[in-house]
């Protein structure tokens, strides 16, 4: 942990085992370095392949210093997928030190390959702790319902966590498969009511950038984007989204929850290859009073 007022945080779907695994990790590996994140929030974590107890989350923490904690979130069996072996999937929260405290939540419409996961974790910083949060939503474009299902329930349990004037900011991050004029983000920004409920959460890159545009790319905010090579293989489900997002609570009259950075990350290539088929997401967010 360092000094600084602000707390970087790092959001990634990483793309399970995909070959070229090594070389993928390598890529993750530099750049993240180079960032210096204090967090990195981790989607479509898996085993590696021979090494009993470590995931891809673990060896991005080695490699990096950190530490990893990783949650499973569905597991499968040979045959469920077709061409894939028996398996599992999970969350993981990476950080410079150890988590002080872990809570994991089941979220509604689980399925026998997609089931969903929050997974929380209390972050030490130099203002007090923080709980950072990491989760995944189903996929499928006609998910809505399910994703509503499943954004209702991670709010209600940041909310336990504390969102009272004096409780620290927190903050959320993941791959949630919508763009932002969906239901289920603008439920999230305060936007409209789901279950009869409303809430608010900043959109770190509103916070400092306008809403892509139909052309714009990563650097106005797409992550999920036709240059990336290793989106081909899942274009049914639409190229040019800004899918991945941090999300902060309301900003505090001290300054805390304040998104002062973001922008679109993990970007660079080897030979035409990227570290993922999702770009990363970095913000840099208060926790220390002004």
């Amino acid at each position: 942990m360092n000094d600084s007022p602000n707390l970087r945080v790092v959001t990634l779907n990483f793309w399970g085992t995909e070959a070229p695994l090594d070389r993928r990790l390598a890529l993750a590996v530099t750049q993240l370095r180079a960032l210096a994140p204090d967090v990195i929030a981790l989607q479509e974590c898996r085993p590696l392949d021979g090494v009993a107890g470590r995931t891809t989350a673990d060896a991005l923490a080695d490699a990096l210093g950190m530490h990893a904690h990783y949650a499973r979130a569905v597991a499968w069996t040979a045959g469920a997928y077709p061409g894939l072996p028996a398996g599992q999937e999970g969350l993981a929260l990476v950080t410079r030190a150890p988590l002080l405290e872990v809570k994991t939540l089941p979220l509604p419409e689980a399925r026998p390959t997609e089931a969903r996961l929050l997974l929380s974790g209390r972050v030490a910083t130099p203002g007090g702790p923080v709980w950072v949060h990491t989760t995944h939503l189903h996929h499928r474009l006609d998910d809505g319902l399910a994703r509503e299902a499943q954004v209702l329930a991670v709010d209600a349990a940041i909310r336990a966590c504390g969102r009272d004037t004096a409780d620290a900011p927190q903050i959320l991050c993941g791959d949630f498969n919508a763009t932002p004029d969906s239901d289920e983000i603008r439920f999230l920004r305060g936007l409209t009511t789901l279950g009869g409920r409303r809430t608010h959460f900043q959109d770190a890159w509103l916070r400092l950038h306008r809403e892509p545009q139909v052309g714009d790319g990563p650097a106005q905010g797409i992550t999920w984007s036709a240059e990336n090579e290793l989106t081909r293989p899942l274009r049914s489900l639409d190229i040019d989204r800004r899918i991945d997002f941090v999300f902060v609570t309301s900003r505090k009259k001290d300054g805390r929850g304040t998104v002062h950075r973001c922008e679109v990350a993990l970007r660079d290539r080897d030979a035409g290859l990227c570290a993922s088929d999702h770009y990363a997401v970095l913000a840099d967010v208060q926790v220390v009073p002004t």
